[in-house]
């Protein structure tokens, strides 16, 4: 028989654990990725969008050249996106990109200072991707829907 005090470890133990399931659902809901108005596209396999940001995949599938921009990387939402969605930490994104600029065989995505300049970003260049706060996104940009 458990005894009280491994009762109230194990109903706390249990406690936490929903609350900590309740925050990352809650994380996931206040962004999204975006893409200029004129990508045709309007979902994503998760790991075509791992590729995408990863700067592997470079157009869209009816040939328009994809502009990838982030955030920098200490900011909450860019640290959200990776881990959310691409399933990567930043510093290892950031070592990705690196590589491939140094070694010639790629380049990094476009880094913009604020969701602001995102948005504009991605609303002005055709074939634009990024992420932005569900409270930014408007009519002038498309949410991608990532399964």
């Amino acid at each position: 028989m458990i005894n009280r005090s491994c009762r109230f470890v194990l109903l706390l133990t249990l406690l936490l654990g929903m609350l900590s399931a309740i925050g990352v659902a809650r994380a996931h809901e206040h962004y999204e990725v975006v893409v200029n108005a004129n990508v045709t596209a309007r979902s994503l396999p998760s790991n075509s969008l791992r590729a995408i940001f990863g700067m592997r995949q470079q157009t869209w599938p009816d040939g328009t050249a994809i502009k990838v921009f982030v955030l920098a990387d200490d900011a909450p939402l860019h640290s959200s996106f990776c881990k959310e969605k691409l399933s990567a930490f930043p510093y290892q994104l950031r070592q990705a990109w690196d590589r491939m600029v140094f070694s010639g065989t790629g380049q990094a995505p476009t880094r913009v200072s604020s969701s602001e300049e995102m948005f504009d970003k991605v609303a002005s260049t055709p074939g634009a991707i990024g992420y932005l706060e569900k409270s930014k996104i408007s009519e002038r940009i498309n949410v991608l829907q990532i399964k």
